[in-house]
């Protein structure tokens, strides 16, 4: 009897639990090795895009330049594009405001001093920026501009929170269309907003930009 090994009764509750417990081990390992694999594609098509684009800018620059040498020869002038974008700042407070005024605002979400948004160039975003114009400023911003405030002022929402832009995951999963949501690239919306289409609808899941006074003297 004293040779014998006495076999510890390990508890049915205890069994289950470590099951339980590699179980949940392999789904978590499996997940990140999902995750791994989905970032090294993503990564693969960020590197790929910003190359096409930054392809595509050098040759628009080279055809500006070209188009602007071949009328100077001729004796004329290169007459630019009309822009496609506004970025609109409100400048003013809500004293002596019509409640007209108050409304176009509101649909404008420009609710406090110094709040910025984007704005595609069409008849009827005119027309209500003439009703507003002393109570706000706007402008046709180029590319290095648009670049600059999605990447320090852009926020999304995301569970009714406004959430920084500061990673391609939260692009995911702010609720964009589903072609911005393939794509899962900042500079695809820099693309979107430099172009305006049928893609504009993006800016909604946007929240409208929080400038400071120091930020709007600078941009001016």
């Amino acid at each position: 009897m004293g040779g014998e090994e006495v076999k510890a009764i390990i508890p049915e509750s205890v069994l289950k639990k470590q099951k339980r417990n590699e179980e949940w081990a392999l789904a978590k390992k499996q997940e990140l090795e999902s995750a791994k694999q989905k970032n090294a594609e993503n990564r693969k098509l960020i590197y790929n895009r910003a190359k096409q684009y930054a392809k595509e800018y050098a040759e628009q620059e080279k055809e500006l330049i070209q188009l602007k040498r071949e009328a100077k020869l001729r004796g004329g002038f290169y007459v630019d594009p009309e822009a496609k974008l506004l970025f609109i700042i409100r400048i003013r407070g809500i004293n002596a405001m019509h409640p007209k005024t108050r409304t176009i605002l509101q649909l404008l979400r420009l609710r406090q001093i110094f709040n910025g948004v984007f704005l595609k160039v069409n008849k009827a975003t005119v027309n209500m920026l003439h009703r507003v114009e002393p109570f706000v400023t706007f402008g046709y911003p180029n590319l290095k501009s648009v670049r600059e405030l999605i990447y320090k002022r852009g926020y999304g929402k995301l569970n009714k929170q406004r959430i920084a832009l500061t990673d391609n995951s939260i692009i995911e999963q702010v609720h964009f269309c589903s072609y911005l949501i393939s794509c899962l690239m900042t500079s695809m919306l820099l693309r979107t907003y430099e172009r305006p289409g049928s893609f504009f609808s993006v800016s909604r899941p946007w929240v409208h930009m929080e400038l400071s006074a120091q930020k709007i003297s600078s941009m001016r």
